[in-house]
């Protein structure tokens, strides 16, 4: 089958003893001893890597469309950029935590049966998420519209509140591109072809910043010219995508549309409403950080120097989010093709990589820290508190470059609905509290509540590591079987595949 210099899509009978795209047709044997360990290491960091180098770079590229937009709104004005941060983080972010987790049980579905060699499966299920997603972007379409009287009534600030109503309402055609964009997304994942969402995502981040410039700033258009450009760019990559799938480049994945995309919805959005509580509930978390700013005395430097500092963690995120889709990928991968050792080693190699990482991040942050805050305010006083917060930043980017690498581990695995009650129980009832207490009961501001709410995702860390370290591999592999025979339709006694229990 052609794969145009993707990773080899290899087909075979359905089952789940199947080579899957690394070209692999066993397991990893047992490791014994350092020597062992660090050749396996090196095999296992070189699969991963070339899924993550390009997912992290189409992750950095994609959150840029809306961090330049930001940066250029700090140049226009003080309101313009609070406005744009509360529309980003508040609105845009709500929307962006619903899509990705609906998009997610996809990516559960899709790797575990390219695992297994359900490649035919692959273009139905992103069909059946395009429609769950659509659906939907449609119900969450009066956030939009009445997204000014929904600011006041939780207290924002009402200039605020208005100039963010109004970017809202421009920012409509983003959430609909949100809905086609995420299952495309993981549909190409789960194949491996991740290359191709690179050069897209290249391409409209560098018009994206030309034209924002062009509009925002040369010809003074303000905020309209850059909701104008961001719900292009996010357009142009829906439709670039579509037309490389459409042009035949996915083989027995993509066999057209088809009538079987709307059978078995409603168990298709029970998974995928149960990755949508667990990352809505970590997207939400970051967004509560902006919304609790608003709160405080001198509200709009608040929010302008958490926004940035948000920013910048949502850049370093996008890092993190590269290892989520590569080791989901490769866990899932595994699983399908019953390959439970493999699959736990991804595990060990993405945690060491994302930790490193995380600290290489975090020693050029503080390196920089006297130059970076002016690149995206020039109110002195908004720098001033950038600067102050840098140390809490520097330990958030190493802490948020592992556990988003953690959760990819469970979308991988298909725990999402586990996840999401540990999401609860650490974020909203230990994180946010705790930093409500320290910013507001202490007076400590903005850095007691991001202090407390950074706890809280330490916590939710150290359970996922616990949750890893404790899973007994062999079990989730004969899980994916299950799982893979269900949504492909198949009687249990026709695969006639053994148990690994």
């Amino acid at each position: 089958m052609e794969n145009n210099g993707e990773a080899p899509l290899l087909t075979s009978t359905p089952g789940l003893k199947n080579a899957h795209f690394t070209g692999d047709v066993e397991d990893i044997p047992p490791i014994k001893g350092i020597t062992d360990f660090c050749v396996q290491f090196g095999v296992e960091s070189k699969k991963l890597w070339y899924l993550a180098g390009p997912a992290i770079f189409t992750s950095i590229c994609q959150y840029s469309l809306g961090a330049i937009t930001q940066t250029f709104a700090g140049h226009v004005g003080t309101l313009d950029l609070a406005a744009f941060s509360v529309e980003n983080s508040v609105i845009a972010g709500f929307s962006l935590g619903i899509m990705v987790g609906m998009g997610s049980a996809l990516e559960t579905l899709c790797g575990q049966a390219f695992g297994a060699g359900q490649v035919d499966m692959l273009g139905t299920y992103m069909q059946r998420s395009w429609i769950i997603l659509f659906v939907t972007a449609l119900i969450m379409l009066p956030l939009y519209l009445f997204a000014t009287p929904l600011l006041l009534l939780i207290g924002q600030k009402e200039s605020i509140s208005y100039a963010a109503g109004k970017m809202a309402l421009w920012m409509i055609p983003q959430l609909f591109a949100y809905a086609f964009n995420y299952p495309i997304a993981k549909f190409l994942q789960a194949q491996s072809k991740i290359m191709v969402m690179s050069y897209i995502a290249a391409v409209a981040l560098v018009f994206h910043t030309l034209f924002s410039w062009l509009f925002m700033l040369k010809l003074e258009w303000g905020l309209w010219g850059g909701a104008l450009v961001l719900n292009f760019s996010w357009w142009f990559m829906v439709v670039a995508q579509m037309i490389y799938i459409l042009s035949g480049t996915c083989g027995r994945a993509w066999s057209g549309f088809s009538w079987a995309a709307f059978t078995n919805l409603w168990e298709f959005v029970k998974l995928s409403f149960a990755s949508a509580i667990m990352l809505c509930l970590e997207t939400w978390y970051f967004m509560a950080l902006v919304l609790f700013a608003g709160y405080l005395k001198n509200a709009e430097v608040a929010v302008d120097a958490l926004s940035i500092c948000t920013n910048i963690v949502g850049w370093a995120i996008m890092v993190a989010i590269g290892f989520n889709a590569a080791v989901s990928v490769r866990v899932s991968n595994e699983l399908g093709a019953a390959h439970p050792r493999t699959a736990k080693f991804s595990v060990v190699v993405v945690v060491i990589s994302a930790f490193f990482v995380g600290v290489l991040l975090a020693i050029l942050l503080v390196i920089f820290r006297h130059q970076y805050p002016a690149i995206f305010a020039d109110s002195l006083e908004v720098q001033q508190a950038v600067y102050t917060l840098t140390p809490l930043l520097a330990a958030c980017l190493i802490i948020n470059n592992i556990q988003p690498a953690l959760s990819g581990v469970a979308i991988g695995a298909g725990w999402q609905a586990v996840i999401a009650y540990i999401n609860i129980a650490c974020y909203y009832i230990f994180g946010i509290p705790l930093g409500l207490a320290l910013g507001f009961g202490a007076n400590f501001g903005v850095m007691g509540i991001w202090i407390g709410m950074l706890t809280g995702t330490v916590v939710q860390t150290l359970i996922l590591f616990w949750i890893c370290y404790r899973t007994n591999w062999d079990k989730e592999a004969s899980m994916a079987e299950d799982r893979i025979r269900q949504w492909a339709g198949q009687p249990e006694e026709v695969v006639d595949q053994p148990k690994i229990y």
